[in-house]
């Protein structure tokens, strides 16, 4: 099962596999992982990247049929969420409006990183945690992966475009600002030349999942259980946090809106989780239970 989970999402294409088909063999290498192998600290980690595995063929599975995921998109309910937050201009608009487009500065350039950077931050958060406080690791990856595996699914329900998106089909313009630039486009090209366009194929793969921003809904949960290890830890986690919010809109990855979802999704999550535990505590026992009698046999 695990086998067939981790090459299901790499087969869809070529052997044309439903979706849900792929989605449901995905998620149950978790389970078989647990009952295949005993529990360890490698185990432990094994499960976090068998969920994001999963994780990404969810994201990019909608991008599969990129006609009818256009002709699903939602475009214009956060211009007009976004408009009353920017008191008329969408934030990213007003923002892109007084910056100096014909060229990359150093502010930019250092948004972009912290853009980019994000890549590592929910999963650095969750080392952190196996290193300071190895108790309190489970919970927080229950709690990590649960944020990434909601959005997921929101990505699939109702497909939202970014305004970057929603700029080049012109649904953003403005006499100030005729056209929002995806900054991270531009500086990306500079920096890394060539190289640029393999990078973003690799890291990329569905340009209209931005309700909830799932960049920043995850930099809050790790600010989160940041905090959970030590203060010092948690004020640099929510220093992030800010610093990638300002990020993804001055860059146009998301509007403000998106963060105001993703921040409440992680928060539903966290808040709800002593709730959900006792369930999860049953589902536990049945697959220790399973995996004693695996690994006597």
């Amino acid at each position: 099962m695990v086998a067939a989970g981790v090459t299901a999402p790499v087969l869809r294409r070529r052997a044309k596999l439903p979706g849900p088909a792929v989605l449901a063999a995905g998620g149950a290498t978790l389970p078989a992982l647990a009952i295949a192998l005993p529990r360890s600290r490698s185990r432990d980690l094994a499960l976090c990247g068998l969920n994001m595995w999963a994780y990404l063929a969810a994201y990019k599975m909608p991008n599969d049929d990129p006609e009818r995921l256009r002709a699903r998109v939602r475009l214009d309910y956060p211009i007009a969420v976004d408009r009353v937050i920017g008191l008329g201009v969408p934030p990213t608009v007003r923002m892109q409006a007084r910056a100096d487009l014909s060229r990359i500065n150093r502010f930019e350039r250092a948004l972009v990183w912290c853009h980019w950077v994000w890549f590592a931050v929910p999963h650095s958060s969750l080392a952190y945690t196996l290193w300071r406080a190895p108790e309190r690791f489970p919970a927080a990856a229950a709690r990590m992966y649960a944020v990434f595996d909601l959005g997921a699914s929101l990505y699939w329900a109702v497909p939202t475009a970014p305004p970057w998106y929603a700029s080049d089909e012109g649904r953003l313009a403005h006499e100030r600002l005729p056209h929002v630039r995806r900054r991270m486009i531009d500086y990306g090209e500079e920096f890394w030349g060539e190289r640029w366009t393999d990078l973003y194929d690799l890291l990329g793969g569905n340009p209209l999942a931005a309700m909830p921003s799932l960049h920043f809904a995850t930099s809050v949960m790790a600010a989160r259980l940041l905090g959970e290890v030590g203060p010092v830890a948690g004020a640099v986690g929510w220093a992030y946090s800010l610093a990638l919010g300002l990020a993804l809109v001055y860059l146009g990855e998301h509007y403000v809106v998106d963060l105001v979802a993703g921040a409440a999704l992680a928060e539903t999550v966290r808040t709800q989780a002593p709730r959900t535990a006792p369930a999860l505590r049953l589902v536990t026992r049945a697959l220790q239970a399973l995996e004693r009698r695996a690994t006597a046999g």
